[in-house]
């Protein structure tokens, strides 16, 4: 199924969202509603502007020109103030989990509490560490510093943080780099679970194509800074669009492969590592 915005009531509305890093256009015109309690999902090759976009749903990037809106609030002009309250709606997954080292697990999972609340009830802030970390499957690890845990672990007690503040939207960046697909797999699990027990909002840009079969309800391809593709799963499966079909299968394009097969210039001088002794 083609998804069109203009029937979508977004809890993020974007609208012809243009972004320049000095001359060069980042995101080309982007108009994009996220559902209320669905999953988009944005893929599309590196560096064309995935994360940028994501950065402007809480407003750490700022449009130079268009509009962004979070429950009909346009945040793109709003003051840093107003902003620290809003963006408590949010929780962010880090594409590398982003846990202090120096803290353990507790301590990384109350620190958004810390920062926006003052604690006064300690036996209550034990048990809410502990219910997050049970809702990612890491109660028992509140002492366990984050050396010594594997990097899917990291990724859950990131998570468990990320949910601290009990947000209406959570935003991941690639949160299956750097995983085996077993545990890339728990994730993705993770990210279903969260948003049928909590009914939260996810937005998750992601290159695992595996991944964005799975969990998403929406999936949006960008390409040199416009979407090419917006739909389900069965519709991105079938795109007709050869740039598309190119990136969800892994392909090199024509161009790029008669590039790569083209005969180089053989040197016949040849270095041997003692040349350089």
């Amino acid at each position: 199924m083609k998804f069109d915005n203009s029937k979508i009531d977004g809890i993020i509305r974007i609208e012809k969202l243009i972004k320049k890093f000095d001359s060069r256009v980042v995101l080309d015109g982007i108009s994009l509603s996220c559902e209320e309690g669905k999953t988009t999902v944005i893929i599309g090759p590196s560096g064309c502007g995935k994360t940028v976009l994501m950065k402007h749903m809480i407003a750490l990037e700022r449009p130079t020109e268009g509009q962004v809106y979070f429950k009909e609030q346009r945040i793109d002009e709003m003051h840093e103030k107003k902003l620290a309250r809003l963006r408590l709606n949010f929780g962010f997954l880090f594409q590398g989990g982003a846990l202090f080292d120096s803290l353990n697990v507790y301590e990384n999972i109350i620190f958004p509490l810390r920062q926006h609340t003052k604690i006064k009830d300690w036996d209550a802030v034990d048990e809410l560490v502990k219910q997050k970390l049970a809702l990612v499957g890491m109660d028992g690890y509140q002492n366990h510093m984050p050396a010594n845990l594997s990097g899917g672990q990291q990724k859950r007690v990131a998570l468990a943080r990320a949910i601290a503040l009990n947000p209406q939207v959570i935003l991941y960046d690639e949160p299956t780099t750097g995983l085996d697909p077993i545990r890339s797999d728990i994730i993705n699990e993770l990210i279903l679970k969260l948003q049928q027990e909590l009914t939260v909002t996810s937005v998750v840009v992601t290159h695992d194509m595996n991944s964005a079969y799975k969990i998403a309800d929406r999936i949006i391809m960008l390409h040199n800074g416009k979407i090419v593709a917006d739909g389900d799963a069965e519709h991105i499966r079938n795109h007709p669009n050869d740039i598309v079909q190119q990136f969800i299968n892994g392909r090199v394009g024509e161009a790029e492969l008669a590039a790569l097969r083209h005969g180089g210039t053989k040197f016949t001088t040849q270095f041997k590592p003692e040349d350089f002794k």
